[in-house]
């Protein structure tokens, strides 16, 4: 029997609600790269898929709604880093359940190297080795040139290098035992 025409129309929303679905657990993870805190990624991640699902009429190519759901991603981290945060107070302290089960030692190393990076650094650093963009996406998410990716790179790298360089480990440094990306990538957080 031949399906009616309707039967076969998917709408808008029906659209971005399957969208939203696929891209959440990417957006948390890479929004929780950015500001290190799980609360602070998940609103990063809703206010994304807000801003998003506002203008899902507009994205004409339903196969660049990733890139621009992570543009507004990293355009919504800053614009709330510039922002002052006068109630929150940040502590060391890890919350008393963990989201899951992870790798302790070299991840809160990581994680508090990455802390120590202004928000621009730290979204390079997090979009080029965690996201695996090239300098080229990078600079056009973040609205700038590729000297200015390549030199927020470098900086932030030489900063995260000091930084674990002097990190106890079982085989030396943690700074000269893991790469970046091998860091980085060991957990789909």
């Amino acid at each position: 029997m031949p399906r009616s025409k309707s039967a076969d129309h998917v709408t808008p929303a029906e659209e971005f609600v399957e969208f939203a679905t696929v891209t959440s657990p990417r957006l948390r993870r890479t929004a929780f790269l950015l500001c290190g805190d799980w609360h602070t990624a998940e609103d990063l991640a809703q206010a994304t898929l807000v801003k998003v699902f506002t203008s899902w009429r507009r994205i004409s190519r339903k196969d660049a709604a990733d890139s621009y759901a992570t543009r507004t991603l990293v355009n919504t981290y800053l614009a709330d880093k510039r922002r002052k945060r006068v109630g929150e107070v940040l502590t060391g302290t890890l919350p008393e359940r963990p989201v899951q089960a992870q790798t302790p030692e070299v991840r809160v190393l990581v994680l508090s190297a990455l802390a120590t990076l202004p928000p621009k650094a730290r979204a390079v650093v997090v979009l080029r080795y965690w996201s695996d963009l090239s300098v080229e996406q990078v600079a056009t998410l973040l609205d700038c040139s590729t000297g200015n990716v390549k030199s927020q790179s470098a900086r932030a790298l030489d900063k995260l290098r000091v930084l674990l360089a002097d990190a106890p480990g079982d085989d030396g440094p943690a700074g000269r035992r893991l790469g970046m990306n091998e860091t980085m990538g060991a957990s789909d957080g």
